[in-house]
């Protein structure tokens, strides 16, 4: 890039026209070329007082969300939803608005450096010095010895991988989350396939049904697009043109969805898919004709003894389900993460049968696949987790690249990334900040921050139309960090041979024109241009492309009642006493904890920060003892954590819930040694469709004697009468 042409420079040889409108905006791709002023030198079109506002995406999670950034004098300073992208239509969640508090972080990795694995020492390289080293790593390792461990986002970065190993015979690039491991999306799309003959992601359309009935998908806090489905619980709820919905929510602990159902069912853990098909049973005797295959094996008496509720219970929601015009139920989360899970998936989408919602509004969909997307591409399961750790460890792979994923933190530690590690002889992160994987890792070369970024991601779920959000830099870089896109096509030229011939590209923007380029032949799109530099504007301007019509798929449904389906309740692993429902924090999820600002945001549902604590009933914690602040020590087969209870009566008795999201060991000041990660407790258990059984365990817990007070916005005199009537 020249660091001489400024952008007055190119203003003067700019033409008028959407080319100079883009430039003006900071949004065209030759912007690429102009250097950005620093603060103290602000570029002419900046001005006091007045703002200059930037579409991109939200890289906070894999969902895709639109943002509108609001900049002032070359600060960011605000983000709002971008009312143009179908997926969040303006809307933002808390991990969205927060964005700016990983920009400002003051922890970030701020220059490419050699480690010392394991220690706080580096070293200072330059970006040649950290470019050859990619380079060599690909030109002197076999291509089998190579191997690329990514995040969730399917994103312009995977694409390049991808087209680097298809031309030089690398391993293809492995994405994996932590979010993608507790929303069970594997299981998902497995179930999709076994059911409707093609492995999809499903689209439930929350906000045009009038019954939905949810086991275990907490779609309003974490569960794979919840800006998009809280759009949808909006409709749902909507009463001034279709009367109120109804939602029913099937879970042990009651998250936020379940509290802002009509009735929150605290069902036993591993009964789900026994319930499930006695609603459906139930509802297809109330509707008439024969009874299918799928409900016949069921006793809707053992399913209420089993599960703990009533048969009254399930016969009301049968008659709800059957006697509602549009019904929906919907599978995930907790009640897919068990050792049955997949059966659990079939039997509750099986019930949308019975509702015979296929391809209908308020019905079950297939997602649309993105605009340059051929087919679904689901991130890897755990079980596929485990056999990658496995060939690391087995000296399988001479190089790991690892970018966008905390693999130490994220994975459970009976897996043993840390250890497979070892097995490596280098291992390069391309991590914005110091997190755990970071720190064992042989050089750190530091990505730029999603706001400082180009790119694009596709949208997976959430919107009836095929969604590519765009992105680009709202703000200059602030350290000297480089796009890992930039690192890798250099590094392909300078390692010559297939390498340079898979990525002939100049640079990132070059790349993401190749990608977008063809969707200017596309008749069908939210714009159009005549060349390739107008519509890369717009696509900057409008912050993505999209098609305008509905491109969801409808599921073929022929044999989805004629199969034999097991009621088997899930086995768990462990003797302990308690069931063990670890969940996503709803302001932390796997990377937020390095934020204040999600750090200071009470829990939604206990009003706790800063801290990690255990919910039990408060009949549980009396008969064992337990106040709130007393600390426990709770075992499973996988290890031991000591962690504050918390009583929280919206829980089963005989089960805990622990939320996911601190307990790091490095990843900066702010969530560095608070709280503990409930990830530490989970075996190697998994589903027939190689999701981990995270809601598969059991445990046993020990009072230890101490008390750690947990800081938390509610007053505990309030909600248990504590002090109440005591003079001081």
């Amino acid at each position: 890039m020249s660091e001489q042409f400024s952008r007055r420079d190119f203003l003067k040889l700019a033409g008028v026209g959407a080319a100079t409108t883009a430039i003006l905006t900071g949004c065209g791709p030759a912007s690429r070329y102009v250097k950005r002023e620093p603060y103290m030198q602000m570029p002419e079109y900046n001005y006091n007082g007045q703002s200059t506002y930037y579409a991109t995406t939200c890289r906070e999670c894999a969902a895709g969300c639109g943002l509108i950034v609001r900049t002032m004098q070359g600060r960011a300073l605000k983000t709002e939803g971008n009312a143009n992208n179908p997926l969040n239509l303006g809307k933002t969640c808390a991990r969205g608005q927060a964005t700016l508090h990983g920009l400002y972080n003051p922890d970030r990795v701020t220059d490419p450096v050699k480690r010392t694995r394991g220690s706080a020492s580096t070293t200072a390289v330059d970006w040649d010095a950290a470019t050859q080293v990619v380079a060599d790593a690909l030109k002197n390792n076999k291509p089998e010895e190579i191997a690329f461990l990514m995040g969730m986002a399917p994103d312009h970065l995977f694409d390049l991988v991808t087209d680097l190993a298809n031309a030089t015979g690398i391993n293809a690039p492995v994405r994996f989350g932590a979010l993608g491991m507790f929303e069970s999306r594997a299981t998902l799309s497995k179930a999709a396939e076994n059911l409707f003959g093609e492995a999809r992601m499903p689209f439930f359309d929350v906000g045009g049904a009038e019954v939905v009935l949810s086991f275990g998908a907490n779609f309003l806090e974490t569960w794979i697009s919840p800006v998009s489905y809280t759009r949808g619980f909006v409709g749902l709820r909507e009463a001034k043109t279709k009367l109120r919905g109804k939602f029913i929510q099937l879970e042990a602990r009651m998250s936020s969805t379940a509290g802002k159902a009509d009735e929150w069912l605290p069902i036993r853990p591993g009964t789900e898919a026994l319930v499930a098909l006695a609603i459906g049973r139930l509802a297809s005797e109330l509707r008439g004709g024969p009874m299918p295959r799928a409900f016949s094996s069921v006793d809707p008496l053992d399913a209420a003894s089993k599960s703990g509720i009533k048969l009254e219970m399930l016969e009301h929601i049968a008659e709800l389900f059957s006697g509602s015009h549009v019904a929906l139920a919907i599978p995930g989360g907790s009640a897919l993460g068990q050792s049955n899970g997949l059966t659990v998936a079939e039997a509750v989408l099986a019930l949308n049968a019975v509702a015979d919602n296929f391809g209908k509004p308020g019905g079950v969909y297939f997602s649309p696949l993105a605009p340059n997307q051929t087919a679904y591409q689901s991130p890897a399961s755990a079980k596929e987790m485990q056999d990658f750790i496995q060939k690391m460890a087995d000296g399988k792979f001479k190089v790991l690249f690892v970018h966008g994923v905390n693999p130490i933190f994220e994975l459970p530690a009976s897996l043993d990334f840390k250890g497979a590690l070892k097995g490596v002889e280098q291992v390069i992160s391309f991590a914005t900040f110091p997190d755990e994987t970071a720190l064992e890792s042989d050089y750190v070369f530091p990505d730029h921050h999603g706001l400082e970024s180009w790119g694009y991601q596709r949208v997976i779920t959430g919107s009836n139309q095929s969604v590519l959000s765009g992105s680009q830099p709202v703000v200059s870089p602030f350290y000297n960090t480089r796009a890992t896109v930039d690192v890798l096509v250099t590094a392909a030229q300078l390692a010559g041979g297939a390498f340079a011939t898979a990525l002939p590209f100049k640079d990132e923007v070059e790349f993401l024109q190749s990608k977008v380029a063809p969707l200017m032949s596309e008749a069908d799109g939210f714009f159009s241009a005549a060349d390739l530099n107008t519509f890369m504007a717009s696509f900057q301007q409008y912050g993505g492309w999209w098609k305008l019509s509905d491109g969801r798929g409808v599921p073929g449904t022929a044999d989805v009642l004629n199969r034999n389906m097991d009621g088997a309740e899930a086995e768990f692993a462990g003797e302990g006493e308690f069931f063990l429902v670890p969940f996503v924090s709803p302001t932390l999820a796997e990377a937020g904890a390095n934020k204040p600002w999600l750090q200071e945001l009470p829990d939604p549902t206990t009003t706790v920060m800063w801290n990690t604590w255990v919910e039990m009933n408060p009949e549980t914690a009396h008969e064992l003892g337990l106040e709130d602040d007393d600390v426990v020590r709770i075992t499973s087969e996988a290890g031991v954590l000591e962690v504050p209870v918390y009583r929280y009566p919206a829980i089963r008795p005989d089960t805990i819930a622990i939320p996911y999201g601190q307990g790091h060991t490095a990843y900066g000041r702010y969530a560095e040694k608070r709280g503990v990660n409930p990830a530490d407790l989970l075996v190697q258990h998994f589903n027939e469709a190689g999701d981990l059984a995270f809601a598969g365990v059991k445990v046993k817990i020990e009072k230890t004697g101490r008390k750690q007070p947990l800081s938390r916005l509610e007053s505990i005199m309030g909600v248990y009468g504590i002090g109440l009537g005591e003079e001081h």
